[in-house]
């Protein structure tokens, strides 16, 4: 996961910073040229932004499966889950009281 979140954030650097480029130029530019740089722009950021969608699409489906992974455990296992939260709320609880 820490490999994806970092290639993610080095796309988004890079999207970010080509856009900056497009626009200082387009500030240079007029007319037709400009118009075309801030449409060079637009179409980047919007490329950028379905990406971070579809992105938070797939994180919500993991989260989902997840979420029903451990529901399922939870039913199938009642006892061992009420364990488990049991001696997590006591360590919890003992390094709170640490304090």
């Amino acid at each position: 996961m820490p490999a994806i979140r970092e290639r993610l954030v080095d796309d988004f650097v890079s999207v970010l910073s080509e856009a900056e480029d497009l626009l200082k130029k387009a500030g240079s530019e007029t007319g037709e040229r400009a118009r075309d740089l801030r449409a060079q722009v637009e179409a980047k950021l919007l490329a950028a932004k379905l990406r971070l969608q579809e992105l938070e699409g797939e994180a919500v489906d993991r989260a989902r499966e997840a979420a029903r992974y451990t529901d399922d455990y939870v039913h199938e296992n009642p006892w061992r889950s009420i364990g488990a939260a049991a001696v997590l709320g006591f360590v919890a609880g003992l390094l709170m009281n640490r304090r």
